[in-house]
């Protein structure tokens, strides 16, 4: 009467198994798979051609600094660019400072 009764408590589920944890990090690897071809591809890519652009820079080139400076190339080192921006007026830069090659006969002035 003032005893309850007690009962078996019911069997637990079933161990997933292999297929259960594919499921539990799915969302996660294809998230990492997204990540690589949204962001980390392209900026491979973005590097690869700055550094083939950087080692194909020739004088009489047109260029574009990273400080916006604009000018041509009169002189190719292994490491350092001399860049004229004005008549008579030469610039020294490291070479990885230039961001961008400029089609010829952007630069008239010169």
């Amino acid at each position: 009467m003032f005893i309850s009764n007690a009962y078996a408590q019911t069997a637990g589920a079933a161990d997933p198994g292999l297929m259960g944890n594919l499921t539990t990090f799915a969302p996660l690897v294809l998230m990492f798979v997204v990540m690589y071809f949204l962001m980390i591809r392209p900026q491979q890519k973005r590097q690869k051609e700055l550094k083939s652009m950087m080692d194909a820079l020739a004088k009489g080139d047109e260029v574009i600094t990273v400080g916006g400076m604009l000018g041509r190339v009169t002189k190719v080192t292994d490491t350092y660019v001399n860049i004229e921006v004005a008549a008579g007026t030469e610039v020294v830069v490291q070479k990885n400072a230039v961001t961008a090659l400029l089609p010829k006969g952007t630069l008239k002035s010169l």
